[in-house]
């Protein structure tokens, strides 16, 4: 019982980062070496195509991992489910206190990736999209922040704080770099926008 009960204390940088997050000369290669091309059709389309949270470690799930790395202070019990802590979210600059109210949102949409190739992948490339901790794939933010995004690109939603454009084009760009996804006019447009604000 007392296994059940007992909480984990995990010290972490508030606003802790995603991984994988490149310079702006890297990101800028990276923009540049990416096909652009007519955005896909979203039939077929289901989220369970790319299935998730997946376990990552003991009882921890993608989403479990990501609340206490991106967290401060965050404890968890036995089911790796987090129990208290505090999650900054960069996207609004909003501080939360309740895991319930944060969202682990895909910088790429997994409609949006659907649209822009992985519908041609197997369901094991999606899952592995869609659970993706190496590169800037996941972050966590203010769950309305999320849901209003939905699965829109850069050239028609981007973050409300300025400040983050930068780092958010850069995580974009990561990963649809590294997944050999295509992007559309309007959206390249937008992340060179939003890269050419970066100092590095």
């Amino acid at each position: 019982m007392a296994a059940v009960t007992a909480l984990v204390a995990l010290a972490q940088p508030a606003g802790a980062e995603p991984t994988g997050i490149p310079s702006k000369a890297t990101a800028q290669s990276q923009l540049n070496a990416l096909t652009v091309g007519n955005e896909g059709s979203s039939s077929g389309y289901s989220r369970d195509l790319f299935p998730h949270w997946v376990t990552i470690s003991g009882t921890c799930n993608t989403r479990e991992t990501v609340l206490k790395r991106d967290g401060s202070r965050v404890s968890t019990n036995s089911y790796c489910s987090a129990t208290s802590g505090t999650w900054y979210s960069p996207y609004d600059g909003a501080t939360w206190n309740a895991a319930s109210d944060v969202d682990i949102d895909h910088i790429v949409p997994l409609a949006e990736a659907w649209r822009s190739g992985a519908s041609s992948w197997t369901t094991s490339r999606r899952q592995s999209f869609a659970n993706d901790l190496t590169r800037p794939q996941l972050i966590a933010v203010t769950d309305d922040v999320n849901q209003a995004k939905g699965d829109q690109d850069p050239s028609t939603w981007r973050p409300s704080r300025t400040s983050y454009h930068c780092t958010y084009a850069k995580m974009w760009i990561a990963t649809k770099h590294h997944w050999s996804l295509r992007l559309q006019s309007s959206e390249k447009t937008a992340l060179q926008t939003m890269l050419n604000t970066c100092s590095s």
